[in-house]
C-alpha cells in the first residue's frame, strides 16, 4: 500500500505542476497575441480581451496556475514529511478545490471554443463574417493558447479523480471488509 501512495503522490505532483505550466504557457499566450490591421485608413488591433470568452479563460487559467502550484508546494512538504492525508475536513477542502478548478476550466474552455470556431468559421445566419482570414497570426497563436488550456483542463481531470479517491478511500477504511455481505 506504501508503494501505491508514493506512486499515488508523485503522479498527483507532476500532474499539478503541468496544471501550472499549461495554465501559465496559455495566459502567456493568450494574454501577449495582438495583431494590427490596417483597413484603408483605420488601424484595428486584435487583441484577447475583444472576446469576452477569452478574458474568462485567461482568469480561469490565471486561478488554476495559482491554485496548482499552492497545492504542488503542498506535495513536496507531505511528501518529504512522508505523510498520507488523513483528515477528513481537509480531504473534503482538496477535493472541492479540484472539481471548482476542473470544473471552471472546462467550462472556459467550451466558451473559447466556441468562440474561436465562430471566429474561424463566421455564422452566415447571423452575417457575422470569418474573423481569423484577416487576423491569421492572432488566431493561430490563439489556438495554440488554446491548446495549451485544453491540456491543463485534462490533467485537472485527472487530478479530481485521484483526490476524490483519496479522500473516499478515507471512508472504506474503517470498515472490515470480510464481514460485509457484498
Amino acid at each position: 500500500m506504501k508503494l501505491i501512495d508514493r506512486r499515488m503522490r508523485l503522479t498527483e505532483l507532476l500532474l499539478r505542476c503541468s496544471i501550472s505550466v499549461f495554465a501559465l504557457l496559455a495566459l502567456i499566450l493568450v494574454v501577449t497575441d495582438t495583431e494590427v490591421k490596417l483597413i484603408f485608413t483605420i488601424k484595428k488591433t486584435a487583441k484577447y480581451t475583444d472576446m469576452k470568452a477569452v478574458v474568462f479563460l485567461v482568469v480561469a487559467n490565471g486561478i488554476a496556475a495559482v491554485y496548482s502550484l499552492l497545492q504542488s508546494v503542498r506535495c513536496v512538504v507531505g511528501t518529504m514529511k512522508g505523510r498520507v492525508l488523513f483528515s477528513k475536513p481537509l480531504a473534503w477542502a482538496f477535493f472541492s478545490g479540484d472539481q471548482a478548478m476542473a470544473y471552471l476550466n472546462v467550462a472556459a474552455i467550451a466558451a473559447t471554443a466556441e468562440s474561436g470556431v465562430i471566429a474561424r468559421e463566421g455564422e452566415e445566419d447571423l452575417q457575422w463574417m470569418r474573423v481569423c482570414n484577416m487576423y491569421g497570426k492572432f488566431c493561430n497563436q490563439m489556438a495554440i493558447g488554446v491548446s495549451s488550456a485544453l491540456l491543463a483542463s485534462i490533467a485537472m481531470v485527472f487530478v479530481s479523480c485521484i483526490s476524490a479517491f483519496s479522500l473516499f478511500r478515507l471512508y472504506g477504511a474503517s470498515r472490515d471488509r470480510r464481514t460485509t455481505p457484498w
